[in-house]
């Protein structure tokens, strides 16, 4: 592996973790995540459910498609 391609690497985990929590920090003001239809919630008298499943396909797909634009050569 050459030095410029793990520079890459490094810069990409960089934008990912700055992503992942500034979605963090303002997830809760963004109207539509976990909220998306097909997220499982089921609320009981004594227990709760939530499976954030469309969300968590959704992010997958954002977070592959920027992987993909730094991969291309």
């Amino acid at each position: 592996m050459e030095l410029g391609s793990f520079g890459k690497i490094l810069i990409v985990i960089g934008i990912i973790t700055v992503l992942i929590g500034l979605l963090f920090m303002f997830g809760s003001k963004i109207p539509f995540v976990g909220r998306l239809p097909g997220d499982i919630a089921i609320q009981k008298k004594n227990f709760g459910f939530y499976f954030p499943i469309t969300t968590c396909i959704v992010i997958s797909i954002i977070i592959s498609f920027i992987l993909w634009l730094f991969g291309r050569k």
